[in-house]
C-alpha cells in the first residue's frame, strides 16, 4: 500500500514536471517572439534602405515608398499605399483651357444658335477657392455657364415625368449692365431626383500619387468617399481602385452598408509615387463592367488633381481611351481636388467625353453638396446627349450673344445628328442659359446699323421672339424632340424674380472677373446690390456663397488699388 507520505511525493514530482514544461514553453515562445521581432526589424531596415534609394533616383516627385502594399483582388499585381517621406512643394502650374469672349451676332445673318447643355459646376467652387485664399482667379478658370449652373433653382417641374423629363422656365428682363438690351433666360428643369430609384454601382478611382498628399487632396477624398457611402442604400455597391506608379483594387464591389470594410479600405490609402492615370482608368472600367447593374447607375468617379505624369501622359490618348469606353453604359464623373498642379482642362475633357459631369471639391461642405445633397443631379442621368437650338426671329431680335458655353457650341446641323455627342443631365438638375438680345425696337444696338437688310419676317410672326428646340436621348438611346415658340409679349410680362436676379448677378460677376469689355463699367458694388436681392432663393445656400465671393473680390480690389496708388 502507498502511505500518505509517498502519495505526497508523487504529487510534488508531478507539479514540478508541469512547471518545468511550462517554463520551457515560455522560454520557447520568448525566443520565437525575439526572432520575429528581429526579422521585422531587419525588414524595416531593408525597406528604409530601399526607400532611400528610390528617393535618390526620383527626378521630380521624390516620394519614397515603404513597401507596404495591398494585393489586387484579381491577379497578383500590387499597389503602393504608404509613403515615408512628404512630397516636395508643388509649383503653381495649374492648367486651364482658353476661354474666348462671346461674340455679338446679327440675327439676319445667323438666326440659329446651337449648343450642348452644361452640367459641370467646377468653375464656381474653383473661383471661390482662389478668392478665399486672397487671389484673383485666372480668367480662363472662369466659365460663366458653370457659374450659373452651380445653383439648384426653383424652376417649374410640375409637368415633368420619367417619359418627358424636361420643363422650361423662360424670362426676358432688361440687362442690368447695359441699356438697350435684354437678358433672355432659358431655364431647363430635369425630372426631380426624389422620384427616381436606381441602384448604384460606383467605382471610385482614386489618385494616391505623391502630388495628392496635401490635406485638401487625398485626406479630403477619403472623407468624401466615406460621406457618400453613408448616404447610399443597403443594396448599392461601392468599389475603390487606386493608382500611382501602379494600380490596384483596394475595395472590390462591396455593399454600401458594409461600413467596416469601406473604412478599412480607406484607412489604407496613403499618397506616394508618380501618377499613372491611364492604367487606373482601364482597371476602373473593367471593375465597373464586372459588377454592372442592368438599368442601374453604373459610374466611375475619378478623384484626382489631374497631374498624370507617367504611363499614358498624352492627354488626347487619355481622352480617346475614355471615348472608347463611353458606349459601355458606364459613366465617368470627375472630381477635382487641390491646387498648384491642378489640371482643370483635362478634368473637364475627361468628364465631357466620358458622358459624365465635373465638379471641384474645395471643402468638406462642397463634398456634401455634390455627393449627398445633389446626389441625384450629380450621379443619376435622366437624359443623354441633350442639345438646345434657338432660332431667333429677325423681325423681333436684331442681335444676340450667348453668354458662356464657349466650348459647348455646336454646328447647326449637329442638332439633328445623333452621332454628335452632347452632355448628360442628372435627375433634378437645373440648367440655365442666358442670351443678351437686342430687340429691333431698341435705340441702342450692340452692332453698327447696316443699310441693307434681309427680308422681314411675316407680320403674323411679329410677336415671336424665336423658336426653342430641345433634343435628348433616353436610357434606351431613343431620340426625342421638343419645340417651344417664345412669345415676346408673354416674356415681357414675366417677373424679374429672385432666381433671375441671382443668375444675372452671377453672370455679371463672371464677366467682371474676366475683365470683359462687355460689362461696360458695371461695378462690384452694383453686382453686390443685385446679388443681395436674390438671397434665400438657392436651395443649398449658394446665393450666400456668391455674395461672400463678391465681397472678397471687393477687398482684393481695394488692396490692389491701394498698392497702385502707393507706387505712383
Amino acid at each position: 500500500m502507498v502511505n500518505g507520505k509517498q502519495l505526497l511525493n508523487v504529487w510534488v514530482v508531478a507539479i514540478a514536471s508541469v512547471l518545468i514544461v511550462s517554463c520551457a514553453k515560455e522560454q520557447s515562445s520568448a525566443e520565437i517572439t525575439a526572432a520575429n521581432q528581429k526579422a521585422q526589424d531587419e525588414r524595416r531596415a531593408e525597406q528604409a534602405a530601399q526607400a532611400a534609394r528610390v528617393k535618390q533616383q526620383a527626378e521630380q516627385e521624390r516620394v519614397v515608398l515603404t513597401g507596404a502594399r495591398v494585393q489586387k483582388s484579381h491577379g497578383n499585381m500590387s499597389v503602393p499605399l504608404t509613403s515615408q517621406f512628404a512630397p516636395p512643394p508643388v509649383q503653381e502650374r495649374e492648367q486651364y483651357a482658353p476661354v474666348s469672349e462671346a461674340k455679338v451676332l446679327r440675327t439676319s445673318e445667323q438666326p440659329l444658335s446651337t449648343f450642348s447643355v452644361d452640367v459641370d459646376t467646377a468653375s464656381f467652387s474653383n473661383v471661390r477657392r482662389y478668392l478665399e485664399r486672397g487671389q484673383m482667379p485666372p480668367s480662363d478658370a472662369i466659365r460663366l455657364e458653370e457659374m450659373i449652373n452651380y445653383y439648384s433653382l426653383p424652376y417649374a417641374d410640375d409637368k415633368t415625368t420619367a417619359q418627358k423629363p424636361f420643363q422650361w422656365t423662360l424670362n426676358l428682363t432688361p440687362t442690368p449692365w447695359r441699356d438697350g438690351t435684354h437678358l433672355l433666360r432659358l431655364g431647363l428643369q430635369a425630372f426631380p431626383s426624389e422620384v427616381t430609384s436606381q441602384s448604384h454601382n460606383l467605382v471610385f478611382l482614386v489618385d494616391v500619387s505623391g502630388s495628392m498628399a496635401a490635406e485638401n487632396k487625398l485626406p479630403l477624398v477619403k472623407k468624401s468617399i466615406e460621406l457618400l457611402s453613408q448616404s447610399l442604400g443597403d443594396e448599392d455597391r461601392l468599389a475603390i481602385v487606386v493608382y500611382a506608379g501602379a494600380t490596384g483594387v483596394v475595395l472590390p464591389p462591396t455593399k454600401a452598408n458594409d461600413q467596416v470594410a469601406i473604412g478599412q479600405a480607406l484607412n489604407q490609402l496613403r499618397a506616394g509615387g508618380p501618377t499613372n492615370g491611364a492604367d487606373g482608368i482601364r482597371l476602373a472600367y473593367q471593375l465597373a463592367q464586372q459588377s454592372f447593374i442592368k438599368g442601374g447607375n453604373n459610374r466611375i468617379i475619378l478623384a484626382t488633381d489631374g497631374d498624370f505624369n507617367v504611363g499614358t501622359v498624352n492627354h488626347q490618348q487619355l481622352i480617346d481611351l475614355v471615348v472608347r469606353q463611353r458606349d459601355s453604359g458606364v459613366y465617368l464623373t470627375t472630381l477635382g481636388f487641390g491646387s498648384g498642379n491642378f489640371n482643370d482642362h483635362l478634368m473637364e475633357q475627361l468628364a465631357d467625353k466620358g458622358n459624365g459631369n465635373y465638379a471641384y471639391i474645395d471643402s468638406f461642405k462642397e463634398a456634401k453638396r455634390v455627393l449627398v445633397d445633389r446626389q441625384g443631379s450629380s450621379l443619376i442621368a435622366v437624359a443623354n446627349d441633350v442639345k438646345i437650338q434657338v432660332e431667333f426671329n429677325p423681325n423681333v431680335v436684331a442681335e444676340y450673344r450667348l453668354l458662356g458655353y464657349q466650348n459647348r457650341r455646336l454646328n447647326n446641323e449637329d442638332f439633328y445628328n445623333e452621332k454628335v455627342d452632347a452632355a448628360e443631365v442628372g435627375a433634378g438638375h437645373s440648367i440655365t442659359a442666358l442670351y443678351e438680345v437686342t430687340l429691333t425696337s431698341s435705340a441702342k444696338p450692340m452692332l453698327p446699323e447696316l443699310r441693307y437688310q434681309t427680308a422681314q419676317s411675316p407680320e403674323r410672326l411679329a410677336d415671336e421672339i424665336g423658336q426653342l428646340k430641345l433634343t435628348y436621348k433616353d436610357g434606351a438611346k431613343q431620340s426625342h424632340y421638343q419645340t417651344t415658340i417664345m412669345s415676346l409679349s408673354k416674356l415681357l410680362e414675366t417677373e424679374n424674380d429672385a432666381s433671375m436676379k441671382l443668375v444675372s448677378a452671377t453672370a455679371a460677376f463672371a464677366l467682371w472677373l474676366r475683365n470683359s469689355a462687355q460689362i461696360e463699367g458695371f461695378s462690384l458694388a452694383q453686382i453686390e446690390q443685385l446679388a443681395q436681392q436674390s438671397i434665400g432663393v438657392e436651395r443649398y445656400g449658394a446665393d450666400y456663397d456668391l455674395l461672400q465671393m463678391i465681397r472678397l473680390a471687393k477687398v482684393h480690389q481695394r488692396v490692389s488699388d491701394s498698392r497702385s496708388s502707393q507706387q505712383k
